[in-house]
């Protein structure tokens, strides 16, 4: 990885401003779906102020390049769900599993990884890994784990989640577009 690249936490509105432009660059209306299948992409786009919001409670890991944010990994704790509905059914089906024997629903030491994405022209470099594992660092004393989920379709994501230590928690189909997702856990 470049001597460049650091890794750090949001702490201005301009930095969230870069994630979100970041962030609707990578969005599967905005990618081919050979780039897609290639390179990954994400499938939520956040509310600014949301997003804002979410990042004053827990900032999200970003790496930049000089002043320019090439990749980051949003934090979202789960008192958000109401505010993106498109991620309600997940955090209602989150409160329905279990990990190591305790379910989630009970267990207030774990947040919802809402996104993870590195720029274009600097994938393969490890920023991924660096995203995590600042992570790790910055979560690790109010966490012990963080939970995700990917399409099964997105063969990159995928590789890349289970390379940093990512484990396969549930398998489901979503009723409605029929996407495989697999809800994925890493601890701290």
């Amino acid at each position: 990885m470049s001597d460049k690249i650091h890794f750090t936490t949001v702490s201005t509105p301009k930095e969230v401003l870069q994630i979100l432009d970041l962030q609707a660059k990578n969005l599967p209306s905005a990618i081919s779906a050979e780039t897609m299948a290639s390179q990954g992409y994400v499938t939520v786009r956040h509310d600014p102020a949301v997003l804002q919001r979410m990042n004053e409670v827990a900032p999200a890991v970003i790496a930049k390049d000089g002043d320019r944010v090439v990749g980051y990994a949003l934090v979202m704790p789960r008192e958000f769900a109401p505010d993106v509905p498109i991620l309600e059914p997940m955090f209602e089906m989150l409160n329905g599993l279990s990990w190591k024997n305790q379910s989630l629903k009970d267990n207030p030491r774990w947040f919802v990884m809402g996104q993870i994405c590195v720029a274009e022209g600097y994938r393969g470099m490890g920023i991924f890994d660096g995203l995590y594992l600042k992570m790790k660092e910055v979560c690790r004393p109010r966490y012990d784990f963080t939970v995700t989920e990917v399409a099964e379709r997105n063969a990159r994501s995928m590789r890349a989640h289970e390379r940093v230590g990512f484990q396969t928690l549930h398998i489901y189909p979503d009723a409605t577009t029929g996407e495989v997702w697999r809800v994925i856990v890493m601890e701290f």
